[in-house]
C-alpha cells in the first residue's frame, strides 16, 4: 500500500513539473488572439504626388471696385448702383498637376501627430463673361447703362502647411488635417460701361486690372491614408480642400496619389 501511495505521489508531482514548463496558452489572457504589429512612424519623411481636382470661382463681385472707381460721382452710379449689378456668376472647372511634401511625425502608442508642408504645380481656375443693362429717369432725364464684365484667374501654385493627427494599426495610417492655404495665381479683370444720359451716347468707359503671380491664401483641411509598403517605403492617397481669400473667390479639392519613404 505505502508504494502505491508514493508511486502516485511521483505522479503527481512529475505532471505538476510538465505543466510548469508549458506555455500559457489559458484563454482568459487571449493567446490565441494576435495583436496586429503596428508600424512606427516617427521620424521625417518625404515623397511625391500627383492630383486631379476641381475648381470653384464665384466671380459675383470681382470686377466691383473697378466699375466703382470708373463711375465715381456719377448719377448712374448713385442712384442705379451699377458696380453692385451680379454681372458674371459661379463656374466650375477641371484640372490636375503633380507635386512634393514633406513633414515630421511624432508617435505615442497607436496616436501619430504630425506637421507636413505640401505643394503641388498645376492649372487650376476659369472665367467667366457677362452682361447686364438697366434704364432710369431722374430729374426729368433718362439715363441708361450697360455693365460688361469679365474676369479669369488661373493658380499656377498651391501648397498648404498642416498639422495632422492619425490612428495607425497594422501597416495603415489614416489621418485628418487641417492648416493654412497658399498659392500664386494670375488675375485678369476687365469692367466696361456704356450707356446714354438724355438720348446722348456716353463715351464707354473701361478698365483692366491684371495681376501676375499674385500671393492667394486662406485655409486648407482633408483626409488621408498613408499605408507602409517595405522599410520606410509608403503609398498615399489624399483628398484636399483649399480655400482661398483672392479678389476672385476661389477654392480648389483635389484626390491624390503619392509615394513616400520614411527616414
Amino acid at each position: 500500500m505505502r508504494r502505491v501511495v508514493v508511486a502516485a505521489a511521483v505522479g503527481v508531482m512529475a505532471q505538476a513539473a510538465y505543466a510548469a514548463d508549458m506555455p500559457d496558452y489559458g484563454p482568459l489572457r487571449g493567446a490565441l488572439v494576435e495583436t496586429p504589429r503596428v508600424v512606427n512612424w516617427e521620424g521625417f519623411y518625404v515623397g511625391g504626388q500627383g492630383g486631379y481636382g476641381t475648381s470653384d470661382m464665384n466671380f459675383t463681385n470681382s470686377t466691383s471696385d473697378i466699375a466703382s472707381n470708373l463711375l465715381a460721382n456719377t448719377v448712374v452710379e448713385s442712384q442705379m448702383a451699377v458696380s453692385s449689378w451680379p454681372v458674371l456668376g459661379k463656374t466650375s472647372s477641371h484640372g490636375q498637376g503633380w507635386g512634393a511634401f514633406v513633414g515630421y511625425n511624432a508617435q505615442w502608442d497607436d496616436v501619430v501627430l504630425g506637421i507636413e508642408a505640401n505643394y503641388m504645380h498645376g492649372s487650376f481656375g476659369g472665367s467667366a463673361i457677362g452682361s447686364m443693362g438697366r434704364q432710369i429717369t431722374y430729374n426729368n432725364v433718362n439715363y441708361s447703362a450697360t455693365y460688361t464684365s469679365s474676369a479669369a484667374i488661373n493658380v499656377n501654385d498651391i501648397g498648404s502647411a498642416r498639422l495632422r493627427a492619425g490612428y495607425a494599426f497594422g501597416s495603415f495610417l489614416p489621418y485628418a488635417f487641417i492648416g493654412a492655404s497658399l498659392g500664386q495665381a494670375d488675375i485678369i479683370r476687365t469692367a466696361t460701361i456704356t450707356g446714354t444720359q438724355g438720348g446722348n451716347t456716353v463715351m464707354p468707359l473701361s478698365a483692366t486690372k491684371v495681376q501676375n503671380g499674385h500671393f492667394i491664401y486662406g485655409y486648407a483641411g482633408g483626409l488621408g491614408m498613408d499605408m507602409m509598403l517595405y522599410r520606410g517605403l509608403f503609398l498615399r492617397a489624399e483628398w484636399e480642400y483649399l480655400k482661398f481669400s483672392a479678389p476672385v473667390d476661389t477654392s480648389v479639392s483635389t484626390v491624390r496619389a503619392g509615394l513616400g519613404y520614411k527616414f
